[in-house]
């Protein structure tokens, strides 16, 4: 499923549990989240702090709030942090594949997606890069990525790239009127 279809009847204040993955099906991440609603860019899940995430031999409790975006179009997903966070992230944009909603019950969703490595990062000591290059050459051989994947997975990096650079919205974190921010407010309601 394309990351332009949407969650169905998901409703403002109902769980959503992130459930990530590798091309080769094994488990990766997975996130809890109170869905917010929805925009011209995507929609917007909120993390608050104490949360429970855990992925194949690591887990942990959220040390902050996050707001988690699923974009209308492209092979990503973004999570924004503000500056009650304790480290130096402030977006983290992951690379990822087959975006797709799954109903469980009345307030209840599951989102899934195929991690696929490229991570791009605004740090507030470190400016914008791209994370795991090596990891991605390395499941380009280990998981057999085709071709026509990892051509398009640098060219929307690339592109992710300078959109997070240039805070081309809604990579847009500065100033009380960004994007984020007023989801971050949803949440915290």
């Amino acid at each position: 499923m394309s990351a332009g279809s949407g969650p169905g009847d998901l409703q403002p204040g109902d769980l959503v549990v992130s459930r990530n993955r590798k091309w080769n099906g094994t488990a990766h991440w997975v996130v809890p989240g109170t869905y917010l609603g929805e925009d011209i860019h995507g929609w917007w899940i909120f993390q608050g702090a104490g949360e429970f995430c855990s992925r194949p031999g690591a887990a942990f409790y959220t040390a902050s709030d996050a707001i988690l975006l699923v974009p209308r179009a492209g092979e990503f997903v973004a999570t924004f942090y503000d500056d009650s966070y304790p480290g130096d992230f402030r977006i983290y944009v992951d690379l990822a594949t087959e975006h797709a909603w799954k109903s469980i019950r009345p307030g209840v969703t599951e989102f899934h997606m195929i991690d696929m490595d490229l991570d791009v990062i605004r740090s507030t000591q470190h400016g914008v890069f791209v994370d795991d290059e090596d990891e991605f050459e390395e499941h380009q051989v280990a998981m057999g990525y085709p071709q026509a994947m990892v051509d398009s997975m640098r060219a929307e990096c690339a592109a992710l790239f300078e959109a997070v650079d240039t805070m081309t919205a809604p990579f847009d974190i500065t100033g009380t009127n960004s994007t984020s921010a007023e989801w971050f407010r949803k949440g915290r309601a």
